[in-house]
């Protein structure tokens, strides 16, 4: 049975802006489940990255609930929240935040000794982390501005990961990123998924939100329409994958083949017909 990992009820998000109240969410009762990559898509201002922020405790409603692993978290303290985030979220940005000053190893050690694990636990797990996102060794030494902005990403996603969260959020994580790029940190993206890793993203990218197992449609703070696309996976054929498609985005090759399968394993199609349902679903909702 697929278990809730957040549920919310009547979440609502308020703004005052020059004496007027905006009122972003409204009633909103959905839940996210364990293992899902569940993806966020609706027009400019319609409350995605708003809800995202809610549901990771990033900010808090201004009224309803939620409940993450069963624990109400929409009443927790700022304190509160930034450690429940600690403990249990990964964030992925289209901005990527890493420390200037610091090199890329040690941005995810700082991230990974947060929680007052042993630094050399910490050290072996940051290590097996960037070698499956395809980051090789002579990068782990340099400083976020050496790099590219697909490494600066892969990066970024290790440091959400260190500290095994619970759930990752990402908010637009290839925004910023060229073509070659974007695919490959969609790929690890994926990869991470299918390992079991409960995954929430904002997109307006269409390649994007094919990766998504079940993509919710915000119109003006309402979820008005939901499409369960089932679990993406690549046909790589590759023992590691993720090493498979960082090498090829570095200029190996692939023959990028893809097959999409339901919830219970079955093969629903390839990734045209993945599309061609993802395409009239969003024209249902009049994006």
């Amino acid at each position: 049975m697929v278990k809730s990992l957040i549920t919310t009820q009547k979440l609502c998000k308020t703004f005052s802006k020059g004496g007027q109240q905006q009122h972003v969410l409204k009633n909103m009762d959905l839940d996210i489940y364990e293992g899902d990559f569940t993806v966020i898509m609706g027009s400019s201002g319609s409350g995605k990255s708003t809800l995202l922020y809610a549901l990771s405790g990033m900010d808090k409603p201004t009224l309803g609930e939620i409940r993450f692993a069963g624990r109400e978290i929409s009443k927790l303290s700022h304190d509160q929240l930034a450690l429940f985030r600690r403990d249990h979220c990964g964030f992925v940005f289209q901005q990527i935040y890493l420390l200037d000053n610091m090199s890329v190893l040690d941005n995810v050690l700082a991230a990974g000794l947060l929680q007052a694990r042993k630094k050399k636990a910490v050290a072996e797990k940051a290590k097996e982390l960037l070698k499956r996102v395809g980051l090789a060794e002579e990068a782990w030494g340099k400083f976020p501005s050496q790099l590219s902005g697909g490494e600066a990403q892969r990066a970024g996603i290790v440091r959400a990961l260190i500290h095994e969260p619970d759930i990752v959020f990402a908010d637009e994580p290839t925004g910023a990123l060229n073509s070659a790029s974007s695919m490959a940190v969609l790929d690890i993206l994926t990869e991470i998924n299918a390992g079991g890793q409960s995954m929430v993203m904002v997109t307006h990218d269409l390649k994007s939100a094919l990766r998504g197992s079940r993509i919710l449609y915000l119109r003006d703070g309402i979820v008005c329409g939901k499409l369960a696309l089932g679990r993406y996976s690549a046909a790589a054929g590759a023992e590691d994958g993720l090493a498979a498609r960082a090498g090829a985005s570095a200029g190996g090759s692939t023959d990028g083949s893809t097959v999409t399968r339901t919830e219970d394993g079955t093969v629903a199609g390839d990734d045209s017909s993945r599309l061609e349902r993802l395409n009239r679903f969003l024209a249902e909702m009049g994006w």
